[in-house]
């Protein structure tokens, strides 16, 4: 057996994790940053694959294989009274990094710019620290299981594949970190109730005849029309959809044209709709295209509209957020809890949380005193203390009994 992890009987299992967490601490921080160095895009996720695979059976922990990319490790009974489930994601984003750290990604146009190298080392870190007092957990009829996701950053996330391969069949609750670089290392951000967006993406084609710019009535002005799309097919949503429910449409990418005096034939617009709730973004399958045509109609051009459905909101189960407040408050003081409020970005744990009670934490990343940085932008930089207090909750957490 591994000297990473190895069971051994404690009196008091919550001081053995916090201890075990501390003592790996150094490691975890070097392997977040050769995953950092590493990183790797959705469903491509096989080196990320292979090192928890080997690290996870190195210490005698049991490894199941996700379909593609991805894996689930388990600890503690074998025929518990309850399981829980700890998730993280693995896939970094086609982002060029712009930190010049010393483990900057290798790889050229993609970087970890949305902290998933953090929660998987995270969630690394509360496997082998619960494996040290595994027995306690199978005295208590208590399993975790780890789960290592792959595909959070595309629609559809990878999610989908957990729950296909029945891995939340018979857990009773799941808890998962994602980084915030917006409140500071130490601190945890918890609320009940919904805590990010649903979130789908648009994709919008338009085509014409094409033509000179000179003549723009015996063509169609595709570009023009284009426009319109961008500017008042938000504004008609904001019209047909409950202005309670936050929805914003927003674009991400433009493209239509190759020349100054040509008015070109097609032309694409693509972007996210989010919204905050979830019985609004139920409704709004089928709407985005009647506004498109409603609103190109005048034009002479023709639309294809693409609605991908992505996440729905994640929401907090009161249950799970009193389970972390009471691990965060018992590892990292009193303080270390702060209130959070529910933003507009999208998260695919929330699919889990469709099968199972749980709840998201935001894990503070903000080096205190220190700049404010974004995620999904390549000069995303984390303090590293994050990674002991993510691991620290989540593993107390998992052996609450709230």
């Amino acid at each position: 057996m591994s000297e990473l992890a190895t069971s051994r009987p404690t009196a008091d299992p919550v001081t053995a994790v916090i201890a075990e967490v501390e003592r790996l601490l150094p490691t975890l921080i070097t392997w977040r940053r050769d995953l950092h160095a590493h990183p790797e895009i959705a469903r491509h996720e096989t080196r990320t694959t292979a090192f928890l695979h080997d690290t996870l059976s190195d210490a005698d922990i049991a490894v199941t294989m996700l379909p593609e990319t991805g894996l689930v490790a388990d600890i503690g009974a074998t025929d518990p009274q309850q399981r829980v489930a700890i998730r993280a994601d693995l896939d970094a984003l086609p982002v060029p990094e712009r930190t010049g750290l010393p483990f900057r990604s290798t790889v050229e146009g993609r970087c970890h710019a949305c902290g998933h190298d953090v929660h998987t080392t995270v969630v690394l870190g509360v496997a082998l620290a619960l494996k040290t007092i595994e027995s306690s957990l199978a005295d208590r009829g208590l399993a975790v299981r780890c789960i290592f996701q792959p595909a959070e950053e595309v629609m559809p996330g990878g999610a989908h594949d957990v729950l296909a391969a029945g891995v939340l069949d018979d857990v009773d609750r799941a808890l998962a970190v994602h980084c915030d670089p917006s409140i500071d290392a130490g601190t945890v951000g918890l609320t009940a109730g919904p805590i990010t967006a649903a979130c789908d993406q648009i994709e919008i084609t338009l085509t014409g005849p094409g033509g000179h710019t000179s003549r723009p009535h015996l063509s169609a002005d595709l570009t023009f029309a284009l426009g319109k799309v961008l500017t008042e097919v938000p504004a008609v949503l904001s019209r047909r959809l409950d202005p309670r429910s936050g929805v914003a449409l927003v674009w991400g990418q433009v493209e239509a044209g190759h020349a100054v005096n040509v008015i070109p034939a097609t032309g694409r617009a693509l972007g996210t709709l989010r919204m905050l709730d979830a019985d609004e973004w139920k409704r709004v399958d089928g709407l985005v295209e009647q506004v498109v045509r409603e609103v190109v109609a005048p034009y002479k051009v023709t639309a294809q509209v693409e609605h991908i459905r992505g996440v729905p909101p994640v929401v907090n189960d009161k249950d799970a957020v009193t389970a972390l407040a009471m691990a965060a408050r018992t590892t990292e003081g009193e303080r270390s809890v702060v209130p959070t409020r529910q933003s507009l970005g999208g998260e695919d744990f929330s699919w889990m949380l469709q099968a199972t009670p749980g709840a998201l934490a935001r894990l503070g990343t903000r080096t205190v005193g220190g700049p404010t940085f974004e995620l999904h932008q390549g000069d995303l930089v984390i303090d590293e203390s994050a990674i002991g207090v993510g691991a620290r909750m989540l593993a107390v957490a998992a052996l609450s009994e709230v």
